[in-house]
């Protein structure tokens, strides 16, 4: 099995949020240590890397490169322990945010779930370009998983994660935010640190939440209107660039297969529990898992 990441060099995209997202605060306390505590504005979570450029009366003992899951609102960082008998720690740092983790292993083998109905047939179509994926800029090269659909076909969670973005028809609010340019579109943070993009789904109900963690399995909306694909797509930022990688998902293709799906082939859809409960708690399972 053929295991890759397609790297783009995509101007500007995606690297570097704005530092109005993220508020970080160095807090002298009693004892003349330092600590660091960050406030995330955002309602979904973002990552943090902060680099230290010097050090004087103190040393950093956080493994680098320095990576942090902020979870909305406060978060707790590190402290800067001063030396004995030496002044107040001086240091100069920079920060980035990222909406993935720019650092962690994608999980190659993973066993996503065909984002349809349990027991239905869908056929795989080659993706050709994503246009409008990130306004005008086009990447040179990508990979993307396209199934053909019928308006308002149930779309299902392909893998568990955190809802940080649905777009509805027509998209607002503040850009920096934006985790692509696209519309009609459901985006989810994964528990290994990467995006997982559902195009053409729309939520008519109005069910999903930033925020909130959905289940693999569990429906996130229907194939929006005058649409007859779903495109799903899985990236990943990078550190020190403006690269992305995009990921080859292996779909569960039996009870207890996996591979990569290929392109003018049919699939019937699969659904276990094993795999749907694989990043469920106990708890959860007894509750979701009925």
């Amino acid at each position: 099995m053929n295991r890759l990441f397609f790297f783009i060099a995509f101007f500007f995209l995606f690297f570097e949020t704005y530092a109005q997202l993220v508020e970080v605060q160095a807090n002298y306390n009693g004892v003349g240590d330092v600590d660091f505590v960050a406030y995330n504005n955002t309602p979904a979570p973002l990552f943090l890397n902060i680099d230290f450029a010097d050090l004087e009366n103190t040393t950093f003992n956080e493994p680098l490169p320095y990576i942090k899951l902020l979870e909305p609102g406060f978060n707790s960082l590190f402290t800067l322990q001063r030396y004995p008998d030496a002044e107040a720690p001086r240091f100069n740092y920079q920060i980035k945010t990222f909406k993935s983790n720019p650092m962690s292993l994608a999980d190659l083998d993973f066993p996503y779930l065909i984002p349809f109905a349990r027991g239905s047939e869908v056929a795989i179509f080659d993706v050709k370009n994503l246009t409008g994926f990130w306004g005008s800029g086009l990447p040179e090269s990508w990979n993307a998983t396209g199934f053909y659909a019928k308006p308002g076909d149930p779309v299902f969670a392909s893998r568990t994660g955190t809802v940080v973005e649905v777009v509805g028809a027509k998209r607002s609010g503040d850009p920096q935010t934006w985790y692509h340019t696209w519309k009609n579109a459901v985006t989810l943070l994964q528990p290994d640190g990467t995006l997982i993009c559902y195009h053409n789904v729309v939520d008519n109900d109005k069910k999903l939440k930033v925020g909130e963690k959905v289940f693999a399995g569990q429906q996130l909306g229907a194939v929006a209107a005058g649409s007859t694909e779903l495109v799903v797509l899985i990236f990943q930022h990078s550190l020190n660039s403006a690269d992305i990688r995009f990921i080859i998902p292996q779909f569960l293709t039996g009870e207890k297969d996996a591979g990569l799906l290929l392109a003018s082939q049919k699939y019937k859809v699969f659904h276990p529990d094993e795999v749907r409960g694989l990043e469920m708690s106990n708890r959860e399972k007894r509750r979701y898992l009925k």
